[in-house]
């Protein structure tokens, strides 16, 4: 029973590491689109994060003594390619910004999930310091989402990108 749990949490670490990539791959294109410069910077830092992520489950994969190729992630896969029509849309900037935000955070949702139950997985094998590692990626996770809806609504002093969308 251990070795098949074993087996399901590497199948689900693939699965993250893969979203990681396609994340990673994708978010150059998706900054080159963001109008706002809150968001940009927003992305940009994501990006680090998410090149980071990728180098952690790296080290998760060294850790366990396994291999990080696997499949590919269908999940992301098709968040990915909402944005994809999302940049095809001539929308205006606004438009277009909340548009982004809100297909970041599906992604952020989904790598937030992924992370969430390698995390517990991890516990229930007694993989310590792989669960810290994963708590760390699904912390960081929490983080940019918060950023991102920060962004969407504004703050106190200024309207967000979802009130200028509304004016458009």
């Amino acid at each position: 029973m251990h070795q098949a749990f074993h087996d399901l949490f590497i199948y689900q670490l693939h699965d993250i590491y893969s979203a990681e990539i396609q994340v990673i791959e994708a978010l150059p294109n998706i900054i080159a689109v963001a109008s706002n410069k809150e968001l940009r910077e927003a992305l940009e830092n994501h990006l680090a994060e998410t090149n980071n992520h990728k180098n952690q489950l790296d080290e998760v994969f060294n850790i366990l003594k396994e291999s990080s190729s696997g499949q590919i992630c269908e999940g992301m896969k098709g968040i990915l390619q909402e944005f994809q029509q999302i940049l095809n849309r001539k929308d205006a900037f606004a438009i277009k910004d909340a548009a982004l935000i809100g297909a970041i955070q599906k992604c952020e949702h989904y790598l937030m999930a992924c992370y969430g139950i390698l995390r517990t997985y991890a516990n229930h094998l007694e993989y310590e310091e792989v669960k810290k590692i994963l708590q760390k990626s699904l912390d960081e996770e929490g983080k940019s989402n918060k950023k991102l809806t920060n962004i969407a609504e504004g703050s106190f002093f200024w309207s967000g990108i979802n009130s200028k969308a509304m004016k458009e």
